[in-house]
């Protein structure tokens, strides 16, 4: 028991600040989002406990995305997302990079709320996570073919969203 929350607890490390970005840009607040997260981890402990999980990630990701489908038809809610909640920042960027993505971020975070939910997330794991085309049809439970498709799918009604401002 105490190997498995070792090595439950590398996993959290590991994962936690990917799926609070995730389900932060889903809802419109951050205390949902922290107890959405948190439930998330609950469930993924529980699960692990029980038997092995081979890609905690992929594990993670579909319990978050369940719960937050889960919230929105308990709460009938439309969602929102407040361009000032989220702060996404990519370490590998220069200083000029940032700077020229925060001044977008604003308008992008806000239109990434227009999308379908899986454009939201195949846009979220790509790009943000930094997730392989495979790992996100992984997720997606789709074809790599198929997952480059709605990505590109995904990019076009962002773009045409953007470039409508």
């Amino acid at each position: 028991m105490t190997n498995q929350r070792v090595e439950f607890s590398k996993i959290y490390d590991k994962y936690i600040g990917k799926i609070y970005r995730f389900v932060v840009l889903k809802v419109s607040s951050t205390e949902i989002a922290q107890d959405i997260c948190s439930e998330t981890f609950l469930r993924g402990w529980e699960s692990f406990k029980q038997e092995k999980v081979d890609n905690p990630q992929a594990f993670l990701y579909r319990i978050a995305r369940n719960l937050v489908i889960d919230h929105y038809r308990q709460k009938g809610r439309t969602r929102i997302v407040s361009a000032d909640s989220v702060q996404i920042i990519d370490n590998r960027s220069q200083v000029a990079e940032q700077a020229a993505l925060s001044v977008d971020m604003d308008q992008i975070k806000t239109k990434l709320a227009n999308l379908s939910d899986d454009y939201q997330n195949v846009i979220i794991w790509r790009y943000l996570d930094d997730l392989s085309i495979k790992e996100v049809a992984n997720l997606l439970d789709r074809s790599e073919d198929a997952t480059r498709v709605l990505l590109h799918r995904a990019l076009e009604s962002l773009r045409k969203d953007v470039n409508s401002i």
